[in-house]
């Protein structure tokens, strides 16, 4: 594809050469870089990729797209450089054009909010293909086309591999993708050109502050999914909600559990295995029965409900197929481990998820609620002694430990945890080894306790230092309670 087809119609400020060259891909990672292709300048996060033209140079791309401002290294000749004052966008407009515009021929389903969207995306799942529809998840677990199971690196992935996706799934005959939107993706132009048919929105609590820097910035990146979705469902119990219900611009369904709402959920019957409630719809109500528990999994329902209610599919379908999902990996997955006391898995790594995690073993634990957590490093410092104030003030006892570290020293992401556990009273241990942590919670367990095991959730892996490490906390339950009965 020549160039100029690629950039036409994006926020191109100036260009220095010809851009009637022949492009044969398009990347923003020099490692990545081919003889013939466009090298995207992305300033990121951790470093900038105008840093890398040299090394992209040496392997011969075509084409150089850079950001207004930088500092650049010399150019050879023959080398075309395109100037903008966006390169997030321009990656994300190329790959549309590259890929030949796929998104236009899905309809997609976008979830954002701090908490919820992994398990609401999966019900949305669950029910189109109830309904035999043809669907793709993208998000944090894994990304699937039609049941292919496909690695993931992030909950949404740059704009060049998302419409690399897309472009497959348009091939295998792919109708719905649904989504889970981070607000990373959005403040970062991840998912720039892409119209939601539907946009819904879970819940705001604190997290990724080290990124955003404040409450009101986190909550802007996430309304700006309304600004580019044909109609939004969005939940009113929260604060946040109720400001994108008055700003946004688009055809809203509203639901909720304790505010006025268009789809409200009431008479809620809470157990260890699953929920019940009525929810009431356009005049009607309708018994709801989910096998997933807490009253989180109520707020999740009536997202995948007034989603799929919104692209079309009835309510009486929806809440019949709602009847038959299952639970995701690592959100409140009750390991198996013949024991007369329960193990919980579950990924919870904000305050509002590890508050609801425990409030909601607390409604059906006979005996004591054992939580063991971390917090990861290099991410929201704020955010370690709050999660350890909700950890001891809902917990009986308390074990403190190692989530991912990366490259802070664990010994000081504990103690910043430590100055909320110790404002409240509750028995905890401190066991910086996550392995020994673990083993030490079951020792210590009784018949009719129950263990929660919060913060990996389906991670598969602990990150140290750099290292990624291969660490399954149903591996390691499994491996402790051999020794501990041997």
């Amino acid at each position: 594809m020549k160039l100029s087809s690629l950039i036409e119609g994006l926020n191109v400020t100036r260009i220095s050469g010809n851009t009637e060259i022949e492009i044969s891909d398009i990347c923003y990672d020099s490692r990545k870089a081919t003889k013939g292709s466009v090298f995207v300048c992305i300033v990121g996060y951790e470093t900038d990729g105008h840093k890398y033209i040299d090394k992209a140079l040496m392997s011969g791309v075509a084409a150089l797209i850079v950001q207004e401002g930088s500092e650049l290294p010399r150019i050879p000749d023959g080398v075309t450089v395109v100037y903008s004052d966006n390169t997030r966008k321009m990656l994300a407009g190329m790959a549309a054009s590259f890929f030949g515009h796929p998104e236009k021929n899905l309809k997609i389903i976008g979830v954002t909010g701090t908490n919820g969207k992994t398990t609401v995306t999966t019900l949305i799942k669950s029910i189109l293909e109830f309904e035999e529809k043809s669907v793709a998840l993208i998000g944090t677990n894994a990304n699937i086309i039609n049941g292919r199971v496909l690695p993931t690196e992030r909950t949404t992935p740059e704009s060049y591999e998302l419409y690399e996706l897309f472009a497959e799934m348009v091939k295998e005959g792919v109708e719905y993708v649904i989504m889970e939107v981070s607000s990373h993706s959005l403040y970062l132009d991840r998912v720039y050109g892409i119209e939601f048919l539907v946009g819904a929105f879970t819940n705001l609590t604190q997290d990724h502050l080290d990124f955003h820097k404040t409450m009101e910035n986190y909550k802007e990146a996430k309304g700006m999914l309304f600004d580019v979705s044909e109609s939004s469902c969005i939940n009113v119990d929260d604060a946040a909600g109720m400001e994108y219900v008055q700003s946004c611009k688009c055809p809203v369904i509203t639901y909720g559990v304790d505010n006025d709402a268009g789809m409200r959920a009431s008479d809620i019957k809470i157990s260890a295995r699953g929920v019940i409630f009525n929810v009431s719809y356009e005049g009607k109500s309708y018994k709801v029965r989910l096998g997933i528990p807490g009253k989180f999994s109520v707020y999740n329902a009536l997202t995948a409900l007034s989603c799929v209610v919104t692209a079309g599919i009835s309510i009486e379908r929806a809440i019949e197929a709602l009847t038959f999902a299952k639970g995701v990996m690592g959100r409140c997955e009750t390991v198996y481990t013949k024991t007369d006391y329960t193990v919980i898995i579950d990924y919870a790594h904000t305050p509002d998820g590890l508050e609801n995690i425990i409030s909601t073993v607390r409604e059906f634990c006979e005996g004591r609620v054992i939580t063991l957590f971390g917090c990861g490093g290099d991410r929201d410092r704020t955010k370690r002694p709050i999660m350890g104030r909700v950890a001891a003030t809902l917990s009986d006892f308390c074990v403190v430990t190692s989530d991912n570290p990366r490259t802070e020293n664990p010994e000081a992401i504990i103690e910043d945890i430590m100055a909320g556990i110790k404002e409240a009273d509750c028995g905890y241990a401190v066991i910086e080894n996550r392995r020994e942590a673990i083993k030490y919670a079951l020792s210590m367990a009784e018949r009719g306790d129950c263990i929660i095991l919060a913060g990996k959730g389906h991670e598969t892996y602990q990150i140290i230092g750099k290292e990624k490490n291969h660490f399954d906390e149903r591996e390691v339950i499994e491996e402790c309670l051999k020794e501990l009965n041997s």
